[in-house]
């Protein structure tokens, strides 16, 4: 191994180390907040209230515990990503912590990065809990094994992968704008992202050429979270295909390194004096 080969291992792995650090801290703060717990019980207590609700419906209770399950899943987790995402970067700049953070040889990249790592390994620990909670739920309505219990969790694999997504837009925003605002542009990313596909369709059927430009930029801009969101098919027990599911996976890991890419340079410029 020749010098500069020696020189970028080590570079690198100083820089991984500096990165985990701050995931970790950013794990150990997000589980420490309250709010995480009390969103977990809330779901557990909704997958429970599904079963009872599901005896009433005739035959489709395992319909309703998947759907009730994991769209309760998905909306607590979205607020997880929003609102813990965004005080990811502004609690450091309001307890004034984030300067002691930049006086160490840590780059704002790597401060970036370290937190949505660690915000997202909060999101994959509350996303087990609530999946689980589901599959329990099925387990018990059944009285016991469901082949619907291994059929739903690529659908639960997809909206971590959507969470994954909102989290980075959370930080990109959060790295140049006031928390309030910042929770209520990534809300709308996630409204408009479920409507991406009629984008295209009001683009081409406008006939001002400005809302035409509007709405074709916004279609390649915002994110196609429909993509990720198969709660009705999981509840029929429709399994998406590997080939499926790699495409998407692969189109949000490109999306999350664009995003966390512009979010570095953004963060970069901020003067915190």
């Amino acid at each position: 191994m020749d010098a500069d080969t020696k020189y970028i291992r080590v570079y690198i792995q100083a820089n991984m180390g500096r990165i985990t650090a701050i995931a970790g801290n950013a794990f150990r703060e997000a589980v420490r907040d309250r709010v995480l717990y009390n969103l977990v019980l809330f779901v557990l207590l909704l997958t429970g209230g599904a079963i009872f609700l599901g005896e009433l419906s005739g035959g489709q209770e395992r319909k309703i515990i998947v759907d009730l399950g994991l769209s309760a899943m998905l909306l607590f987790g979205v607020f997880i990503a929003i609102f813990v995402g965004i005080g990811l970067v502004y609690k450091e700049i309001e307890r004034r912590t984030i300067y002691a953070i930049f006086a160490k040889p840590v780059g704002r990249g790597e401060f970036l990065i370290g937190k949505y790592l660690g915000l997202c390994l909060t999101l994959l620990v509350n996303v087990l809990v609530m999946g689980t909670g589901v599959s329990a739920a099925l387990l018990y309505i059944k009285h016991g094994w469901d082949p619907l219990v291994l059929r739903i969790w690529p659908a639960i694999l997809l909206i971590y992968v959507e969470l994954a997504i909102l989290t980075s837009i959370a930080l990109l925003f959060s790295s140049f704008s006031s928390p309030a605002l910042s929770a209520l542009l990534t809300f709308f990313i996630f409204i408009i992202g479920h409507f991406s596909a009629d984008l295209k369709g009001l683009a081409t059927s406008m006939t001002s050429s400005g809302a035409r430009w509007l709405f074709s930029v916004l279609y390649y801009l915002v994110p196609n979270l429909a993509n990720y969101s198969l709660i009705t098919s999981a509840a029929h027990g429709d399994v998406p295909s590997s080939s499926y599911v790699a495409a998407v996976v692969s189109y949000a890991l490109l999306y999350v390194s664009i995003i966390l890419a512009t979010a570095t340079l953004i963060f970069s410029r901020r003067n915190f004096k």
